[in-house]
């Protein structure tokens, strides 16, 4: 039984809902907060073996669970990126020049040593370790993508929400109208979903003087959790509904 969540609209919605509250809670811990990138990388980490442990010890697949990993890998994500990027002064481009190293290479061992990179058949715990370090590396990533687009790029929060937006809707007509590879396909997107979390991310939490929506960490957090919650509570009832349906048949 496959232990992850099956790849429909709901998922990439769900995806963009769970990496923009990263980066949101992100920011309300080390920033509003004021407990700091370093700090907050360490409990947010720490948030993620817990979750991952768990996830690791069930035998298939559990919404609340799978998205509360998800969730727990976009908030270090983010909080690591800016530790990288601004306390250890690499800068947006080195920063995602190193994370984007470290991802390729999560890629290339468990291609090695799984043969696939598919997302649809994980049933193994090695398998389940490599796509959890993939979605760590790729979320991590994420966050220093969006901040170089937003900031050092100049095309600011909305123009790089925009700008990965219209290279994710790029990649679905791709996925939907060519023969291209489906499985290099979801990662690109998996990746850019959360440059995506990121730039949105901050155009609600920035204010309207520094060109966000000036929602603050706080307010954003709030909105993204409950969207979050109803449609994880949603894909529970679905998954309820499927449930039953095998045991009649």
């Amino acid at each position: 039984m496959n232990k992850v969540a099956s790849i429909t609209l709901s998922f990439w919605i769900m995806k963009i809902c769970a990496t923009t509250l990263g980066e949101t809670a992100g920011d309300l811990l080390s920033m509003t907060m004021n407990i700091g990138y370093a700090i907050s990388s360490i409990i947010l980490l720490g948030l993620f073996l817990i979750t991952l442990g768990i996830q690791l010890l069930v035998n298939k697949f559990h919404p609340v669970l799978y998205w509360s990993v998800i969730l727990t890998t976009s908030t270090a994500g983010t909080t690591l990126s800016d530790y990288m990027d601004r306390t250890l002064g690499l800068g947006y481009a080195n920063g995602s020049l190193i994370l984007a190293s470290g991802l390729l290479i999560v890629l290339a061992i468990w291609g090695y040593t799984e043969k696939s990179l598919s997302v649809s058949n994980i049933k193994t715990i090695k398998a389940e370790l490599f796509y959890w370090a993939a979605i760590l590396f790729s979320n991590t990533l994420g966050t220093a993508l969006g901040d170089f687009l937003a900031d050092d790029s100049g095309l600011g929060f909305l123009g790089g929400a925009m700008l990965v937006g219209g290279v994710i809707a790029l990649i679905a007509y791709a996925s939907y109208l060519t023969k291209l590879n489906k499985i290099m396909l979801f990662w690109l997107a998996f990746i850019l979903t959360r440059p995506f979390g990121a730039t949105f991310g901050d155009l609600l939490t920035k204010s309207i003087e520094q060109g966000g929506l000036g929602f603050g960490t706080v307010g954003s957090s709030m909105i993204l959790a409950t969207l979050l919650i109803i449609f994880v509570i949603y894909n529970v009832r679905v998954d309820k509904h499927r449930s039953l349906i095998d045991q009649r048949t």
